[in-house]
């Protein structure tokens, strides 16, 4: 079969790529495996949630996605308080920037629900098949073999197939890995106090915490954790008879959050993840790359999906307003592309790059200098404003 563009992989990212080109009137053929979903539990949420930014939710809501979510089921996070390894402390507020929310707290899965309806609704054509091996042809259309022999060939493929990315594999794409030694460890908690719209974040030199808000359930307030450990002392609470987890887990997070939420106590299970910084070159001849695939990032900032999704919105502008004269997957239109998102995805990475070295130096003066840096933002509304217009994006 022959169409424009395909769009590899049926993930958050994917089903929004397919979408959105299809909503700016793209020929697109979506390919990959499709869910289904039954109807969300009450008291019962999805293990992984997500940051989403002001910039992303109003990408979502062009897209007719937002409205499509449970209300409630989204939480509002109306402030940030982040506290160094030290007597550093910063809080960031929606009113200092004038704006309703820094962020808004949704389920992977209600995401991904509700742009699988929206996909279906809108008649998209989806191939059900696995990517198997990709082709390319010079001047003439790349081509794409599935695991079921069926071959499609396009004028531009996007890889939006994850970290492991088989598409920019089969097509020779370099990817630079760095392992952080790293393991994230998420899971829900029920807190004796109310979280009152807060994301809350430590840092200390075992890791980084992230207590973000839940919808409360009948047990009281809840809170997603994000907890980047370092691998050994991931592997150590991971070791555990499950039992005891709970246990540990509720030990161990009193003494680093000082009683700021009352008592933690586990919901459910822990799940986790090693962390790793990657690197693409972004497109290459016939491709296109968004997402995890083309860079991963330090959860710390709770920005990777928002990245992504800000991939897409670029993707799909250059390629809807290219000249009539050029096919999708032109070389100069997937160079516009890359300038794009050049700017973006660096600075997003040197931030949590950064900070991620900056904690994890543990010599006392560094320790010393950063605390008092965070001291020096808290008292210093211009840059609180900066930095929530950064995260804003």
């Amino acid at each position: 079969m022959k169409t424009p563009i395909v769009v590899c992989g049926t993930g958050i990212v994917g089903l929004a790529t397919a979408l959105a080109l299809a909503r700016r009137g793209q020929q697109v053929t979506l390919l990959g495996p499709r869910q289904t979903f039954t109807p969300a539990t009450p008291e019962i949420f999805h293990p992984r949630v997500y940051a989403i930014s002001p910039a992303s939710q109003r990408f979502l809501a062009s897209l007719g996605i937002w409205n499509m979510l449970d209300a409630l089921r989204l939480t509002a996070v109306q402030a940030m308080e982040i506290h160094g390894d030290g007597a550093g402390l910063v809080n960031l507020n929606a009113w200092q920037a004038a704006i309703p929310e820094l962020a808004w707290i949704v389920e992977s899965g209600e995401i991904e629900r509700a742009l699988t309806q929206a996909v279906q609704i809108f008649g998209l054509n989806w191939i059900e098949e696995k990517f198997a091996t990709f082709s390319k042809a010079g001047d003439a259309d790349s081509s794409l073999t599935t695991d079921r022999a069926t071959v499609m060939q396009a004028e531009l493929f996007i890889a939006a197939d994850g970290a492991q990315s088989p598409l920019r594999a089969a097509a020779g794409l370099p990817v630079d890995s760095k392992p952080y030694g790293i393991t994230a460890i998420v899971a829900h908690l029920n807190c004796a106090r109310p979280h009152q719209g807060t994301a809350l974040q430590w840092f200390d030199d075992q890791g980084v915490l992230a207590l973000l808000p839940m919808p409360s359930t009948q047990a009281g307030a809840q809170v997603s954790m994000v907890w980047s450990l370092k691998e050994s002392l991931a592997q150590e609470l991971l070791a555990l008879p499950v039992t005891e987890q709970a246990a540990q887990l509720s030990v161990r997070l009193a003494a680093l959050t000082a009683g700021r939420l009352g008592e933690l106590t586990l919901r459910g299970s822990l799940h986790a993840f090693p962390l790793s910084l990657n690197q693409s070159p972004m497109i290459g001849e016939r491709i296109a790359l968004v997402g995890d695939a083309a860079h991963r990032l330090h959860p710390l900032a709770g920005q990777g999906l928002n990245l992504g999704l800000g991939d897409v919105e670029a993707l799909v502008s250059v390629l809807a307003e290219r000249e009539a004269f050029r096919s999708a997957g032109d070389a100069m239109v997937l160079r516009r592309y890359r300038r794009a998102r050049a700017e973006p995805v660096l600075a997003m990475r040197v931030v949590t790059d950064g900070l991620h070295r900056l904690f994890e130096a543990q010599s006392s003066p560094v320790a010393w200098l950063r605390n008092i840096g965070m001291s020096a933002v808290e008292k210093l509304p211009m840059i609180k404003r900066y930095l929530i217009a950064g995260a804003s994006r």
